[in-house]
């Protein structure tokens, strides 16, 4: 996929500030941040961290994914999202030739692939495709299962829109994902899709709302007729967004406390898949997935030396993984090493997530932040650092 190179995120934000006619000072009034923190993190001396993009994101009335920017994407891919969005217009038309659910699974078996390994180009080709066949399956079927199917081609699209912070798209397909799940009882069709929702708050950085959607999900869940199996997977999904939307909340003690609830009640949920994590609907839950997040929360929270300490061999910790959670956890631990003044274990961790998945670490907020930070902490030319802007597309 051709995503062409955006402006560092510090430019953006200055960009963002001169267009309103604002000096710094008058930024960090409105936001609540020091002016010192702006003006380091404009030219790249500091991250832009998510709690700080929504601050200014209130500030400038914006929501903190378009403080961040959207990753832009090359004409022949305008095309590609072109036909997508048909098709999500297209929700309540199905074709009139028949589709087997078959080829419905098929599609969704492919299509995890391709987001596990972050394929991002093969991906949107394939999208268009198979939510119209998902969508004429599902008013023909009409069964649960089908309907289930469709909602979880729509969380598809939701994970493709909002990694790009598309988030008109990325609005959409939650809204078509709740109405596919309320066709036909299916709770943990419904607990997967209130997570999605909640990211969509968090990407606003509305993060207390995201909250309020992950616990009545949890008390949904909680009250269905469910295995116990079920219900912890469910259960621990929910958590996994809960602990991630607390890490961001402005009141630190109150996010620490948020955090610890969600955190403790994921690990207990964990406890039903204790030798593999589990895949369903596109997502993985089970022990490892559950320390990615608890990780990330703890950078989040501004506490890097308990995200670090969580583990003494980050390989061991990941292996088995797919792409998809390796890499932002490398760029977590990066985060984390970089507020340590470890800036040689913060390059080589994000060495490794690009090396990984390439595409995803370029469009990651913290996969190009981190190494904008490096590059201006060093103030000289250091070969990793130069394939690192090339692939980040963060200038020297």
């Amino acid at each position: 996929m051709g995503t062409i190179i955006d402006p560092a995120l510090g430019e953006h934000v200055a960009m963002l500030r001169k267009a309103r006619g604002w000096t710094q000072t008058q930024l960090s009034d409105r936001a609540n941040v020091s002016t010192s923190l702006l003006s380091k993190v404009e030219v790249g001396d500091r991250a832009l961290t998510p709690e700080v993009a929504a601050a200014l994101g209130r500030a400038f009335g914006l929501s903190m994914a378009e403080v961040l920017g959207r990753a832009s994407v090359a004409a022949d891919d305008e095309q590609l999202l072109a036909k997508l969005r048909s098709a999500m217009r297209d929700y309540d038309m199905p074709d009139a030739s028949a589709v087997p659910g078959e080829q419905v699974t098929a599609g969704l078996v492919t299509a995890d692939r391709y987001r596990d390994d972050v394929d991002v180009a093969a991906l949107i080709t394939l999208l268009p495709g198979l939510l119209r066949g998902a969508t004429t399956y599902a008013h023909t079927a009409n069964s649960p299962t089908a309907w289930s199917a469709l909602a979880d081609v729509y969380s598809t699209v939701y994970w493709l829109a909002a990694r790009h912070r598309w988030m008109d798209m990325a609005e959409l397909a939650v809204t078509r994902q709740r109405w596919a799940v309320e066709q036909q009882p299916n709770p943990v069709a419904e607990a997967f899709s209130s997570r999605d929702r909640a990211g969509t708050y968090l990407n606003f950085g509305d993060v207390e709302r995201g909250l309020v959607v992950v616990d009545r999900a949890i008390v949904a869940v909680q009250s269905a007729p469910l295995s116990t199996a079920d219900r912890d997977l469910a259960v621990g999904i929910l958590n996994l967004r809960g602990m991630t939307l607390a890490g961001r909340l402005r009141d630190k003690t109150e996010g620490k406390r948020e955090a610890r609830r969600h955190i403790e009640s994921a690990w207990r949920a964990a406890g039903s898949f204790p030798t593999r994590d589990v895949d369903a609907h596109g997502l993985t839950f089970g022990p490892q997935n559950t320390f990615t997040h608890v990780l990330a929360t703890q950078v989040d929270l501004g506490r890097p030396q308990d995200a670090l300490a969580l583990t003494d061999d980050l390989d061991e910790a990941l292996e088995g993984l797919p792409p998809t959670r390796v890499a932002p956890t490398r760029i977590n631990a990066a985060r984390a090493q970089l507020d340590l003044g470890d800036r040689n274990g913060a390059l080589e961790n994000l060495s490794r997530a690009f090396d990984v998945a390439p595409q995803m670490a370029r469009i990651h907020p913290m996969g190009r932040e981190v190494p904008r930070v490096l590059v201006s902490l060093h103030r000289r030319t250091k070969p990793e650092l130069k394939r690192l802007s090339r692939l980040s597309g963060i200038r020297l």
